[in-house]
């Protein structure tokens, strides 16, 4: 049976942020990954033109086409890549979906300025180099213009009306270090999401970026396990 999975990042990030889990599921599956770049994306920001409307669009026609050439498709979102994977998982039905540290009410901007502020410390203290978070956002600070941040909001508000028209099964993984979607927020997506099966895990040593984070090996296995995992039939 032909497979597929697509996986959609997260805002202002790339396949980057979800490179391992890409990886992992190409090495130990014979499906076609998709991870394509939205609009204004990637490792060269350029989000001054981009509307939400544009990132769906640039994921739901990426879905399209799987749908064309492959029996199954699987949808793995990041971030905000969650929502609009869950958006199109409740338009299209997909076999399995995965949200990963979704923003299902709103990312933190105050938390982004708080590790700003972290790195203003280390910048201090001479351990810039070291800092990771630093690297992360060198290439963000003033790549990002407030209207795309208002773009962001837009998306997460259109996109979270359609949770509870999910009918696929579901994985949340959330991290419990999570400073820009708060752990809550894997709470509210069970909530919201109505589908008969769902499954929320918390990793305690992950931070947002959750595909790159310390808890990525037992990440990986898990959304593995969960997309090859049979569903049981009961019959009546």
């Amino acid at each position: 049976m032909m497979t597929a999975c697509l996986i959609i990042h997260g805002y202002t990030g790339g396949p980057y942020e979800v490179e391992p889990l890409a990886n992992y599921l190409h090495e130990h599956t014979n499906w076609h990954i998709n991870v394509p770049t939205l609009p204004g994306h990637g490792r060269r920001l350029n989000l001054k033109n981009v509307s939400y409307k544009k990132w769906i669009k640039a994921a739901e026609t990426t879905l399209l086409q799987l749908r064309e050439k492959y029996e199954t498709v699987y949808l793995i979102g990041f971030s905000m890549g969650g929502m609009i994977a869950a958006y199109l998982a409740a338009k299209y039905k997909v076999e399995k979906l995965v949200l990963l540290a979704t923003s299902g009410k709103y990312l933190s901007f105050k938390q982004i300025s708080l590790d700003v502020g972290g790195v203003i410390a280390d910048a201090i203290k001479g351990d810039l180099g070291r800092n990771k978070l630093y690297i992360h956002y060198k290439k963000k600070l003033g790549a990002v213009p407030l209207k795309a941040n208002i773009e962001f909001l837009k998306l997460v508000k259109f996109t979270r009306r359609y949770l509870k028209k999910i009918k696929s099964p579901v994985l949340i993984a959330q991290g419990q270090q999570d400073g820009m979607v708060p752990y809550k927020t894997a709470y509210y997506l069970n909530k919201e999401i109505t589908s008969e099966r769902k499954e929320v895990v918390f990793f305690e040593r992950s931070r947002h970026l959750i595909c790159l984070g310390d808890d990525k090996d037992t990440l990986n296995q898990m959304v593995y396990s969960f997309l090859t995992k049979q569903e049981v039939v009961m019959n009546t």
